[in-house]
């Protein structure tokens, strides 16, 4: 496996971004007519929680052992506290994490598929908002998402946290008067499902964990028991654990092996 640390100037962005990408060996062929072209493999893009950035999954856990395991490159962004979104006032991280930046990794890096089998989405906290959010707008992109801890139901969390209305405001729209209206926007995970299921639209493998301890279970629970409501195809976990990396490094593991293997 190579650590490649990157910057480039982001159109979706428009400013240089940072960007950490793992790729695994591909095999050596000799040069000349009729060489078979590099071999695909499949990539996950690996999404950070609030307080963290794209260095995160690379100092806090093992992502690079568990990639090999599987020859998976691994795509992790920096997106600061945007909550991987077209904000308001311009600046378009979810374009920037869904359309640009695949784009621009395969056109650099020989080898990274670009079939919808091939590529998977994840996160922790904020990221794990940010994969669902990738996974349900974009669902001929990505055929597996991983969830942990994910702070799913975005409209109670601002309702409980008031002293972040303005950043918030900022991000989804600053005429908000009421974090409410963000119930059954483009923005909420439960309408967005909702609005999937009506569709009839085939969504990515869905894995979601939550420990009993993290301040984010009853969301968790309530985003699993709407999955079961409109039985839709899911697989999820909680155990012991809080808001933290002992539990996002271990379950990592787990939810790749259920994307990967099962």
């Amino acid at each position: 496996m190579a650590l490649i640390q990157m910057s480039y100037h982001s159109k979706a962005i428009n400013c240089m971004v940072p960007v950490n990408v793992i790729l695994p060996e591909i095999p050596k062929t000799l040069p000349g007519v009729g060489a078979p072209e590099v071999e695909s493999y499949k990539t996950l893009y690996l999404f950070h929680g609030l307080g963290g950035d794209h260095t995160v999954w690379m100092r806090r856990s093992n992502i690079e052992r568990y990639a090999t395991k599987y020859n998976l490159a691994v795509v992790m962004p920096e997106v600061g506290r945007s909550w991987y979104t077209d904000t308001c006032y311009g600046i378009r991280y979810f374009t920037f994490v869904t359309e640009e930046l695949p784009n621009v990794c395969r056109s650099y890096f020989k080898g990274m598929s670009a079939k919808r089998e091939d590529n998977l989405v994840a996160g922790y906290s904020m990221g794990g908002y940010g994969a669902l959010k990738a996974a349900l707008h974009c669902p001929d992109k990505f055929f597996g998402c991983i969830s942990l801890s994910g702070a799913l139901d975005i409209t109670r969390k601002g309702r409980d946290h008031q002293t972040i209305l303005p950043e918030w405001r900022a991000i989804f729209d600053h005429n908000m008067q009421f974090l409410s209206e963000l119930e059954g926007s483009e923005h909420d995970l439960y309408a967005t499902t909702r609005r999937r299921k009506a569709e009839g639209v085939t969504l990515p493998k869905l894995y979601l964990w939550c420990g009993t301890e993290d301040f984010l279970i009853t969301a968790n629970r309530q985003y699993r028991d709407l999955l079961e409501e409109l039985e839709i195809a899911h697989i999820y976990k909680e155990s012991e654990g809080d808001h933290s990396w002992p539990w996002w490094d271990l379950y990592i593991q787990d939810g790749l092996k259920c994307i990967l293997e099962e």
